[in-house]
């Protein structure tokens, strides 16, 4: 990969390992391998249970020579139950041990959601549910703390040498416009749901606006999804006419040209895949270009088509009905 984005007042590689979902018994060996094929940049979170596995997987690719600490960039995100300022250092400093590092190159509020607490002791990582079972029976309960208390927290974590850059997640205008008139460190990046289906071209322009980068996550679209009961199979994007017929002309497959799209947008992108030849393909979209014409076509299939939604998956899951978005 020999292109970047700028994050802040450094550079980050677009393409990223998306890590939600990768089962802990296959996470260090995946880690250590992309980092050998080639990735510099992982996308973590306390909520995937798998940092400790991710750490394992750094540690044994930094041991084998195929990189060094400082060429990596590893993002993390505080959990929904750690927004309280009391929390959100100790939350951040559990992500570091169990990934064995020093500091975070990122550290994103996860959602702008925020729930009852949970202690390490009882419960890690927490999830939706409260209490110390973790059960349906114990709810899903909200704990309505400010996001101005959260983001004075997060700014400590940068002055404490922590975390290099902060941001957040599933953030829509109106909470990044409120966010800036308040931040003394301004947001570096904002993480959001975005593919041809969710373009979401006005958060990525306000976002451009102040200077702040854009990942997308889930940038194939419904795949992550099929076996969470959030989609079908004929919600994919790699099976649309326009998209095939683009994969046939720049002799990529669909899952490259639809990659490609998002990185020629501007954003980052962090797809998520444990097959090796998957990994190889989806950091090799370095070497064509999309036209205007084909960049026109796939944001044409855009029909706001969000699978990330907590208010259809907290209620559906967990019992509550919490909207983010309108």
């Amino acid at each position: 990969m020999n292109e970047s984005i700028k994050v802040g007042d450094r550079s980050m590689v677009p393409v990223g390992l998306g890590l939600w979902k990768i089962d802990r018994s296959e996470t260090a060996y995946i880690v250590a391998k992309a980092i050998e094929i080639g990735y510099r940049h992982l996308d973590s979170a306390a909520d995937y249970g798998n940092e400790a596995e991710v750490g394992t997987g750094i540690a044994e690719a930094i041991s084998r020579g195929h990189c060094n600490r400082e060429q990596l960039w590893i993002t993390s995100k505080l959990w929904n139950t750690y927004h309280a300022k009391d929390h959100v250092r100790s939350a951040c400093e559990r992500s570091l041990i169990d990934l064995g590092l020093d500091y975070l190159d990122l550290y994103l509020i996860h959602f702008p959601i925020s729930l009852e607490f949970v202690s390490f002791q009882d419960r890690y990582p927490p999830g939706w549910y409260s209490g110390e079972d973790g059960t349906e029976e114990s709810g899903m309960k909200i704990d309505p703390v400010p996001l101005s208390e959260t983001w004075l927290a997060m700014e400590q974590l940068v002055e404490s040498g922590l975390v290099r850059g902060i941001g957040i997640c599933n953030y829509n205008t109106g909470l990044l416009n409120d966010l800036m008139a308040y931040a003394r460190i301004k947001p570096v990046m904002l993480q959001i749901e975005a593919h041809p289906y969710l373009t979401q071209d006005n958060l990525i322009r306000q976002a451009k606006d102040y200077n702040i980068a854009v990942t997308a996550f889930s940038p194939l679209g419904s795949l992550s999804y099929v076996s969470l009961d959030m989609a079908t199979e004929h919600d994919s994007i790699l099976q649309r006419p326009e998209v095939l017929e683009i994969s046939n002309e720049v002799d990529r497959t669909p899952a490259q040209v639809v990659l490609k799209w998002g990185i020629q947008r501007g954003t980052a992108i962090v797809p998520k895949t444990v097959q090796l030849k998957r990994l190889e393909e989806n950091i090799a979209l370095f070497d064509f270009q999309l036209t205007d014409k084909h960049m026109e076509s796939i944001t044409s299939l855009n029909c706001n088509r969000r699978f990330n939604d907590p208010a259809v998956f907290c209620e559906d899951a967990f019992g509550k009905f919490y909207s983010i978005y309108d």
